[in-house]
């Protein structure tokens, strides 16, 4: 599976691993991804999200039933 956000669109970002001789070579700086399994009143069953750090804050602050409807709204399965 893609380390994407499901809630935040978060990808990975890319970069240089720098060596003590500041030899550069390619890394991937990748979002902290949680499958998380959440009860969803609105549509009465539980829904699995792979979300990060920032998107679990995020389904805190503002409801799950808010982030499942923005996702819906993207045309995204839930």
């Amino acid at each position: 599976m893609s380390a994407r956000c499901q809630v935040l669109g978060t990808v990975p970002g890319f970069g240089h691993s720098i060596s003590h001789s500041h030899v550069r070579t390619k890394r991937r700086f990748n979002p902290n991804i949680q499958s998380k399994r959440y009860w969803v009143p609105s549509l009465g069953r539980r829904v699995t999200l792979r979300v990060s750090a920032q998107g679990i804050k995020t389904i805190d602050r503002d409801g799950i039933d808010a982030v499942v409807a923005r996702i819906r709204a993207r045309g995204e399965k839930v």
